[in-house]
């Protein structure tokens, strides 16, 4: 039986950290982060991690594909509330897969987890099809940075 471990090595080096200040609108009255804010921040992170290493949907996007999210995971560990500035770390997880995994860190100013999280999203071409295989400006930018 083929391990989790074996299928998916992390690529530390292709971590981005990205800052956000929690907004009064993404509040609940207590003044505690609304759960469903967390995968907003999780965007926020990928939108960063993209712009760093010119992946980003604007460079799919030209590329004729588009990235939808098919899974996500978020796992809660301590409320941020209205004012914290929380830090967002993002890296990519290398597979042979036609797809891209995230994995997010978000810390409190204490320097403690938040929240943690993993989104998985495939590759459709400009007609809707599921891309089997990577496609080819994918497998050059894996190449560019390392994981190939």
């Amino acid at each position: 039986m083929i391990r989790r471990k074996e299928l998916y090595k992390e690529a530390t080096q292709l971590t981005v950290t990205q800052q956000i200040r929690v907004r009064f609108n993404e509040t609940d009255p207590l003044g505690i982060v609304w759960h469903g804010y967390y995968i907003t921040y999780f965007e926020d992170g990928r939108e960063a991690f993209g712009r760093h290493h010119r992946i980003s949907y604007l460079d799919v996007h030209d590329k004729g594909f588009t990235t939808p999210i098919v899974k996500s995971i978020c796992e809660h560990k301590l409320s941020l509330r209205y004012g914290d500035v929380a830090r967002i770390e993002t890296t990519i997880v290398d597979t042979p897969a036609a797809k891209m995994i995230f994995r997010y860190t978000i810390f409190d100013a204490n320097n403690e987890i938040a929240c943690t999280g993993e989104t998985v999203q495939v590759f459709l071409d400009k007609n809707g099809e599921l891309m089997l295989t990577n496609p080819p400006f994918y497998e050059e930018w894996k190449k560019k940075v390392g994981l190939l």
